[in-house]
């Protein structure tokens, strides 16, 4: 069996995602959306896929499932139509940047019976993915603490951030969701302080560059979480997980593991770049969870409500910066 997909949006996101797809056994893209011709032609040469219409790609039977990567204020409606077209559905984060109109896109789906999955491909890095599995192994007994730092090489254009919803909900939406994932309990409140510290114009757009969240949960345990916006020396990624027996880590991934000494001390390879390099394994992985989820009828994870809640968590924490004051979240 060959499950077809459509791709919707075909930028950056969307171009990581095709990669990803082509190197997964018994799948096809078999159609690609994006009106800019370039960045669709180029997905075109990579896969064979045809250009086609959002509703083209929906209408055709042929087409078993579609890869949402477009704008997120494109997303709540396109996971709606698809719901209807009776495909299942991999959408990028957010889902929306209204909480309220999340739940209202989620009960639709929920009424369809579609298999919706959200793009948080942390969950899925090779190293990551270890920690909690040893987690649950009870290699360190009671989680008491953990700490995530996130932190880009640099920031995104000015109309991104325009649009991106900000840097809680665009950004640490990521780590939010990884909180949850090795905490492996809900939050109940959000602590959190943000500034403009990398570039001012970030400021004037509305938005923050560099933040830091303190999470408890509902049975006490903490998460610490820092953004920056700006990092010299590459992209910075790296998770650690207190407990009662010990401590487990995630550090940095280097473009070579080579390290060079002598009397000026030490030297080691560059981070690598960016989220595309620093997560490509994960992205292939995560779409390889999807289609064994579609293959399988199994259960799929992480999901809308998935999203809801890393959302929820999001708009807690922007509320808290603005505010000065620890937010509460309902479970």
């Amino acid at each position: 069996m060959t499950i077809n997909f459509g791709l919707l949006g075909a930028g950056r996101i969307g171009k990581t995602h095709a990669t990803a797809l082509i190197g997964i056994p018994g799948t096809r893209l078999a159609a690609v959306f994006d009106p800019v011709e370039a960045a669709a032609d180029a997905i075109v040469k990579m896969s064979g896929a045809r250009r086609a219409s959002v509703a083209d790609i929906l209408a055709d039977k042929s087409i078993d499932a579609v890869l949402i990567c477009t704008p997120t204020d494109m997303h709540a409606d396109q996971i709606e139509q698809a719901a209807l077209a009776g495909k299942a559905i991999f959408c990028e984060k957010p889902i929306d940047l209204s909480a309220a109109r999340v739940r209202e896109c989620l009960k639709l789906v929920a009424d369809h019976n579609t298999k919706l999955m959200i793009g948080f491909n942390r969950r899925f890095d090779t190293h990551f993915a270890q920690v909690r599995e040893r987690i649950d192994a009870g290699e360190i007994g009671k989680v008491e603490l953990v700490q995530i730092t996130s932190r880009d090489p640099g920031p995104p254009p000015i109309d991104y951030i325009k649009r991106s919803g900000g840097l809680f909900r665009d950004m640490m939406i990521h780590d939010f969701d990884m909180a949850r994932f090795l905490l492996n309990d809900e939050i109940v409140s959000v602590s959190a302080t943000a500034a403009v510290l990398v570039d001012a114009e970030i400021g004037k757009a509305g938005d923050v560059d560099t933040a830091v969240a303190t999470l408890q949960s509902k049975s006490g345990k903490i998460a610490v979480i820092t953004n920056s916006r700006r990092a010299t020396y590459g992209y910075d990624q790296r998770i650690e997980v207190h407990g009662e027996k010990g401590v487990l880590s995630a550090g940095n991934m280097h473009t070579n593991t080579v390290t060079m000494g002598n009397g000026a001390g030490y030297r080691s390879a560059p981070l690598l770049d960016f989220f595309m390099e620093r997560y490509a394994s994960a992205y292939r992985t995560e779409l390889t969870s999807f289609v064994k989820a579609i293959e399988s009828g199994g259960a799929i994870s992480p999901n809308g409500a998935d999203g809801l809640k890393a959302l929820e968590l999001a708009d807690a924490a922007f509320e808290s910066a603005k505010m000065g004051k620890t937010v509460k979240v309902s479970v």
